[in-house]
């Protein structure tokens, strides 16, 4: 089952404090829910886990993921996914997002993803595992503008603006260490299941009405 969705957000950071935390495979786990970061092969390859749960199956899945693209100067980047779920499912595919400066200083963030799945989670239907991909991209949207424009404690909204020169604030997630260490926005990991049933439940009626009226 192939699964495409296209998503573009705006960010409230410079350009290049957000395609360095945007290249970043530490930064990208802990803002994607249900996805922990195992290891890192090298500076393109890292190896991670993803858990998603649709209904009453949930499917865990382990593979690598590689940046096939990583262009510094064009703002672009692709990954490439590909893992397998123990009872055997499997999920492929790509993520590609591209950066664009805008005139206040904010960034535009044009996201890209196909992907193929396999297994006992496509038993689910498609209008369920699209609803749920949509809310998972949604909270991973949710976690890198909280990540990126969150002001550090005891700074001013214009020192944090100005601080976008330096390191990213780290992924909803992680733990910061030193002794100035502070806790940061856990990433939201549950999925509103009711939410994405009705929504597929909507979309039946309105096709039925559709095809109704259509013969009309």
């Amino acid at each position: 089952m192939a699964i495409e969705i296209r998503e573009t957000f705006q960010v409230s950071s410079p350009i290049d404090r957000v395609w360095s935390f945007m290249k970043s495979p530490e930064n990208l786990a802990g803002c994607m829910p249900g996805a922990s970061l195992a290891r890192i092969i090298d500076d393109r390859s890292f190896v991670g886990t993803v858990k998603l749960k649709v209904g009453a199956i949930t499917a865990s899945y382990d593979g690598t993921m590689t940046f096939i693209k990583l262009d510094d100067s064009a703002r672009e980047l692709t990954l490439l996914a590909e893992a397998k779920e123990k009872g055997g499912g499997t999920v492929s595919g790509t993520i590609s997002a591209n950066l664009l400066s805008l005139p206040d200083g904010s960034t535009e963030v044009r996201c890209e993803s196909s992907t193929d799945l396999t297994g006992r989670i496509v038993q689910v239907g498609r209008g369920m595992i699209e609803g749920v991909s949509k809310q998972v991209i949604q909270k991973f949207v949710a976690n890198v503008k909280s990540s990126l424009e969150t002001v550090p404690a005891g700074a001013s909204a214009g020192e944090g603006a100005e601080a976008s020169a330096g390191a990213a604030a780290p992924a909803p997630g992680a733990v910061e260490s030193g002794p100035d260490a502070r806790p940061v926005i856990a990433k939201e990991e549950s999925i509103n299941v009711l939410a994405v049933v009705w929504n597929v439940i909507w979309g039946a009626i309105c096709g039925f009405f559709r095809r109704l009226f259509g013969r009309a």
